[in-house]
């Protein structure tokens, strides 16, 4: 019996035999040129239709997924016929270098060009290595990348997965994963919470792992056993036969009676529809990226408005949060991001590209209240990436401008949470991205394994930021003057994947935050914790996790405390 401590992202215990993924498409030779019966214009026409496959597959693959499954395939999609990419392997036919190897190439250096920008580019280069073996699997003929095919369900070993993997896990046959790199808010950690799968990243000694290898994984511990005792056979036996969380009642309140509504995240009307049959209260998040990713012009009014409609269909008379265009960073856009910056992350990304190319901002807004004109959802909009008091104002009155009544924020950056009280001055709320605050709070790339034990919300200086806004909000309504567009409650939500978290919502409660939004099939699970404490436990418990020194301290200081996490096996 041997352990392997990682970090776990998505909570459940099982039981069952490692599988790798295969492995890699072989790197053609490098000596190869095309032969007499090929011509320059022809190795390139055959990348190109190479290209455009692959991309076609992506794009069809995307269209049977929603929300972060959907994005993900769509940016993966666009990097296949990315033109720097296939510029690059055409300098190398020119030269007579055959296609697959062209291809190659050009991926080693698109690869280690993004790598050397640092930030959200460096963890382009992923989905760059990706799709250059999509490419040459499909120049040779050979399999494409992808989860290994098996008759009995298996825990899915890995270095990494590639986006596009991530994104198409069949939790029938994948009921566990564990990766040696990734972070809790990687690509990863972030679908594996969503499919409800059981799942440990940033574990590096699980590289040693061999096919057939028992397993037992614990999600919410970040505990591999390679052949496990009895103690663990009985958790996993135990959590397999557990009583199965009631479906959420549609009403999230502590026990004695605080009400704490649970919304839910998503990317679009199908899975806005999903939401409300999982019995969210409202939309605390709706991503507008699925609307302009995978395109290279920005999408029209009447594609916006039939796309933001569907989503405030599934909720008449219930709240809906819309976020603008959080293009930039990981999220570029042709026709409106700069990919030459030096650190995109730091760079012109959400609210920002409104300087840099005004109008699509605007054109978002008018869409969003055409959309909210036709249906009777409660439509609040917010804007990503604000930093300082002047831009939260900007915002507002262009939200007013094109006749949206509650202008938002997303909180992310700590400045932001550092001048709550001024911020929130300005605008109707705020909604904590903790991803993104995480991250620019302990200057860790969140995509990076080896920043994983950084990257955790559950950091006492994050967790320290979010009391802060709370603190700010309410200073600022009580600040404001009777009459004034911004006076009344100044509402404070979660939104980041902290909020899917069952122990950390007890705590973001505690700090004072209104409301929690989740991925829906979170919301049994975190309604069913919530309704076992009273508002002043969630208090008590946020002092415990503010008291912290550490975020493992944080974190098990505060389940040791909620006897309900075990036996709900979460």
């Amino acid at each position: 019996m041997r352990t392997i401590k990682g970090i776990g992202v998505s909570a459940g215990r099982v039981l069952g035999p490692s599988l790798r993924m295969p492995p890699p498409v072989p790197e053609p030779e490098a000596d190869a040129r095309f032969g007499a019966d090929s011509t320059v214009d022809g190795e390139k026409a055959r990348l190109k239709d190479a290209a455009e496959e692959v991309r076609a597959d992506l794009r069809h693959r995307a269209e049977t997924a929603s929300g972060d499954a959907k994005a993900v395939l769509d940016a993966t999609a666009m990097m296949a016929t990315d033109p720097m990419l296939l510029k690059a392997a055409g300098k190398h036919i020119n030269a007579g270098m055959a296609a697959d190897r062209a291809i190659w190439e050009a991926g080693l250096e698109v690869a280690a060009m993004l790598q050397s920008l640092g930030g959200y580019m460096a963890e382009r280069t992923q989905d760059v290595l990706d799709v250059r073996a999509r490419i040459v699997a499909e120049l040779d003929g050979l399999p494409a990348p992808g989860i290994p095919a098996s008759d009995t369900p298996f825990i899915l070993v890995a270095e990494e997965l590639a986006p596009a993997d991530t994104a198409t896990l069949d939790p029938a046959k994948v009921v566990g994963l564990v990766t040696s790199g990734g972070g809790p808010q990687s690509h990863t950690a972030i679908l594996a919470r969503a499919l409800g799968l059981p799942a440990v990243v940033g574990a590096p000694d699980a590289d040693s792992l061999s096919d057939g290898t028992e397993l037992y994984v614990d999600g919410a511990t970040g505990t591999v056993v390679a052949e496990p005792g009895a103690s663990e056979r009985e958790a996993a036996s135990k959590y397999a036969s557990r009583v199965s969380l009631p479906p959420f009642s549609g009403t999230g309140t502590t026990s004695d009676g605080h009400r704490v509504p649970l919304l839910a995240n998503v990317g679009s009307g199908k899975d806005a529809k999903a939401a409300a049959a999982a019995g969210a209260e409202g939309i605390g998040l709706l991503r507008t990226e699925f609307c302009f990713l995978g395109r290279d012009s920005e999408p029209t009014q009447e594609e916006q408005v039939t796309a933001y409609g569907a989503v405030f269909e599934a909720f008449p008379g219930r709240k809906v949060v819309v976020r603008t265009l959080d293009a930039g960073a990981d999220k570029p856009l042709p026709f409106l991001t700069d990919a030459t910056e030096p650190n995109p992350a730091l760079g012109v990304r959400g609210f920002r590209t409104d300087r840099s190319s005004p109008g699509v901002l605007g054109r978002q807004l008018e869409a969003i209240a055409i959309a909210a004109g036709a249906h009777e959802a409660d439509v609040w909009v917010m804007a990503p990436m604000i930093s300082t008091a002047e831009e939260a104002a900007d915002f507002a009155v262009q939200c007013t401008g094109a006749g949206l009544a509650m202008p938002g924020v997303m909180i992310e950056v700590p400045a932001a949470a550092l001048m709550a009280e001024a911020v929130l001055s300005r605008v109707r709320f705020a909604s904590l991205g903790t991803n993104d605050l995480t991250q620019y709070t302990m200057a860790a790339d969140r995509q990076l394994g080896t920043l994983a034990t950084l990257n955790d919300p559950w950091q006492p200086a994050v967790l320290q930021l979010i009391g802060r806004t709370v603190e700010g909000a309410r200073a600022a309504e009580a600040a404001a003057e009777p009459g004034q567009a911004t006076a009344g409650t100044k509402n404070v939500g979660v939104c980041g994947e902290a909020a899917a978290d069952p122990a950390l919502a007890i705590v973001l409660t505690g700090l004072g935050v209104n409301t929690l939004s989740m991925t829906p099939r979170a919301l049994a699970s975190v309604g069913a914790v919530l309704a076992t404490v009273s508002l002043a436990e969630a208090q008590e418990l946020a002092s415990v996790a503010l008291s912290a020194h550490t975020a493992a301290e944080a974190r098990s200081a505060v389940r040791s405390r909620l006897p309900v996490l075990e036996e709900l096996g979460l």
